[in-house]
């Protein structure tokens, strides 16, 4: 039970503190699942800059079709891996950010739970 005037400061600075601290894991989460989703674009353009060098040597339009389906397969298969990717990676940062603000809620919960 908070009595004092000090006690609500230390409580609110508390509360800004875990703030703070929550804004800085999800800007940092935020950084990774960027550098993520650029990683993934490079892969995506380097296998169609591949796939495309491979078509101009080719030399029926069954190569080319066998190509263009081994291509496109792959990249769907990846576009799948990186969605699951970015999609659990999003998880952990809300997770890990919601924690600051979920401790000061129970703490709250716990000190003015017992004034009333």
């Amino acid at each position: 039970m908070m009595q004092t005037a000090e006690q609500f400061v230390t409580f609110g600075q508390g509360n800004v503190e875990a703030l703070v601290k929550s804004s800085q894991i999800f800007a940092n989460g935020l950084q990774d699942i960027s550098k993520l989703m650029a990683t993934s674009a490079q892969t995506t353009i380097d296998d169609a800059v591949s796939a495309f060098r491979a078509m101009t040597t080719v030399r029926s339009f069954k190569d080319v079709a066998d190509l263009q389906t081994t291509f496109a397969r792959s990249a769907v298969e990846k576009a799948l891996t990186q969605s699951s990717q970015v999609a659990e990676t999003s998880f952990k940062v809300a997770e890990q950010a919601l924690a600051p603000i979920s401790s000061r809620l129970s703490l709250a919960v716990q000190s003015f739970g017992k004034a009333a």
